[in-house]
């Protein structure tokens, strides 16, 4: 019989609002994470202290923001109004504060809810706000969102605008770190949105003249386009399109001056307005597939209190451009057919080309039509699962609760039979699967996607991803390429990239992709033993065991067992995120890592060989060194 619990007034409790922030930061921020993915709980703290300054540039108040981040401190200035100076510390620490409910004030704001700063506040170790307006200032420091330091007016000659400096709380977000990549993507979204806006950097300056236009020429810089970027603009929305060469789609929206990374309602409506657009264009019944199939196109539009589908709006759900207002789908629709069907009408020559690139996807897809159908077959008779697969259990049922457990699962591609062994015996197998290639895959680069069917080994491994018709249904939220650091093990990475960055590019794009960082060395004594990832950390942990050690090298992850490999997979897993950076072009850096062997990859490979030779030098001196004093 289950023992009996008493239920009385003592059992009540009620959480003040940084108690309840901190008790539950996934309802305000997300995840949390550690910053090696660009949606981390860190970045959603910065992207709501950044809100704020855009919010007071579009209402027409200053025209920089200053964002300094330093030792994992971060600083961010704007030259807008000021908060007012007797609501400084409410603005902060007391939820549902805020001057956006005044729809007129904030008619078509990012931030609606009078959440954002505060949960800054209470998720960080130390924050301090300043504010200035009309040469008075005002300062209040916190920690953890508990006032520490509340400093009287004073006099000032400095611009008018906002100060807040915040330091994440590591409690909280562990061994974190913000990674310049995707702190700079997020910086260009915002100079993008707002045309005119300048924005410093850590010393750097951004700003963008054509808003959108600007962006896909940043993005496809160099790549073959099909026909120069359609650059439209309206009232409220604006977008932009073309059509590369990859495979997949790249598509990105924006509403009211935010990056909504996981889509929504608007850019649904987008894509059917194109492919609706397209066909009366050509009066021909495409297959939608065909007309997306290589497309790079963004929608920004401006709509009255947005609705998102989770606090950290990185969806939207809205349906109206007001809560009264007309139809979204109507909106989008009428501007993008009425536009782009003008353009198409002007621009002849852009049309025919545009008519090419959807005729040769076609074909395509008829092609690997029948191929695909025997792949399909043949995966299900190579018994996936069980040979090249140790899938995870995770088969929750419950909607909410297998959004939740989404963001853990993770799947380790890992090469031979002792690396896969190592990696299966130690995971966790509730979240964590493992796929084992044999041997080295192919170099697919140049290739068509009718080679992956063909190819049993990147056939499996798609079907493993289920990433075949894109990344909607990807099965892992995090793909993790295992090899050993040593020359075979680097080409295997690189064949593995090559594979998606050729195919499933938008698996990268959005931060799905990464390097499994293992341990160098292992030194220890009788009491402790310390895994290094680098000759540093080697170098300091002989020095903290004063020089008495015993030094492993591992030449690969078959040589790691699975006890020590559990440490490593587990909480205190390190991963590198491939990122693909704002001014990088796939097609660029395929053609020079994989293409024919010029003459500029054979000079990068022999002048990086010399620094390599030069550090196995030091090793070999460092090893004989250590052999010698044993």
């Amino acid at each position: 019989m289950a023992q009996a619990h008493n239920y009385t007034e003592e059992n009540i409790r009620s959480l003040d609002w940084k108690e309840h922030i901190r008790l539950r930061p996934g309802m305000y921020i997300g995840k949390l994470g550690d910053g090696t993915n660009i949606d981390d709980g860190i970045y959603i703290l910065l992207k709501e202290v950044i809100d704020n300054c855009i919010d007071e540039y579009v209402m027409g108040y200053g025209r920089e923001v200053d964002i300094e981040i330093k030792d994992g401190i971060v600083t961010v200035r704007d030259y807008g109004r000021g908060i007012p100076l007797g609501k400084v510390i409410e603005c902060v620490s007391q939820i549902n504060t805020g001057g956006k409910y005044d729809s007129k004030a904030f008619k078509k704001s990012v931030g609606l809810n009078g959440v954002g700063t505060k949960a800054v506040n209470a998720l960080s170790n130390y924050f301090k706000v300043q504010s200035i307006r009309d040469g008075k200032t005002k300062v209040a420091e916190f920690e953890r969102g508990s006032l520490i330091k509340d400093s009287n007016l004073k006099s000032t000659d400095e611009v008018n605008g906002t100060i807040i400096s915040f330091k994440p709380d590591e409690k909280i977000f562990s061994r974190f770190r913000f990674v310049q990549e995707f702190v700079e993507s997020r910086i260009w979204n915002y100079a993008y949105l707002n045309a005119g806006l300048r924005i410093h950097f850590n010393g750097k300056t951004y700003i963008s003249k054509n808003g959108l236009k600007d962006m896909l020429e940043r993005r496809t810089d160099g790549e073959h386009l099909q026909y120069p970027i359609i650059h439209l603009k309206g009232e409220d929305i604006e977008c932009v399109l073309t059509h590369g060469n990859q495979y997949g789609e790249q598509y990105y929206s924006f509403v009211n001056g935010q990056f909504t990374s996981q889509g929504g309602t608007h850019l649904n409506y987008f894509r059917e307005a194109i492919v609706k657009t397209i066909r009366d264009f050509y009066k021909k019944d495409f297959d939608s597939k065909d007309i997306h199939a290589g497309a790079i196109g963004a929608i920004a539009v401006r709509i009255e209190e947005p609705v998102f589908e989770s606090q950290t709006k990185t969806k939207l759900g809205s349906t109206t451009i007001s809560p009264e207002g007309a139809s979204l789908r109507t909106f989008i629709a009428d501007f993008v057919c009425k536009e782009l069907d003008l353009y198409l009408h002007q621009n002849t020559e852009a049309a025919k080309e545009l008519l090419s690139k959807i005729l040769q996807s076609e074909r395509e897809r008829k092609e690997i039509a029948g191929i695909k159908k025997l792949a399909n077959q043949r995966a299900k008779k190579a018994n996936l699962h069980n040979k090249k697969l140790r899938d995870c259990k995770y088969h929750l049922t419950d909607t909410k609760l297998k959004s939740e457990l989404s963001e853990k699962t993770t799947l380790f591609i890992t090469e031979g039979d002792s690396a896969s062994g190592s990696i299966t015996k130690s995971r966790n197998p509730e979240l964590q699967a493992v796929f084992s290639l044999r041997g080295k895959p192919l170099n697919c680069f140049g290739m068509t996607k009718k080679i992956v069917y063909e190819n049993e080994e990147l056939n499996l491994l798609q079907h493993a991803l289920d990433i075949e018709d894109g990344i909607e249904n990807l099965r892992y939220n995090k793909v993790v390429i295992s090899t050993d650091a040593d020359v075979d093990g680097m080409h295997i990475r690189l064949l593995l990239l090559t594979f998606f960055l050729q195919f499933f590019p938008e698996l990268v794009r959005n931060g799905h992709l990464y390097i499994l960082d293992t341990p160098l060395f292992r030194v220890r004594d009788k009491k402790q033993t310390f895994y290094c990832y680098s000759e540093k950390e080697k170098t300091d942990a002989i020095e903290a065991l004063r020089g008495k050690a015993e030094i492993t090298r591992f030449k690969g992850l078959g040589e790691i067992s699975p006890d020590e490999f559990a440490g490593f997979i587990g909480d205190n897993i390190r991963l590198e995120p491939v990122i693909i950076h704002e001014d990088s072009h796939i097609e660029k850096i395929l053609e020079y890592y994989m293409g024919k062997n010029t003459g500029d990859r054979q000079d990068f490979i022999i002048e990086n060989l010399r620094v390599d030779l030069d550090k196995i030098s030091a090793d070999i001196e460092m090893a004989t060194e250590e052999e010698l004093t044993a």
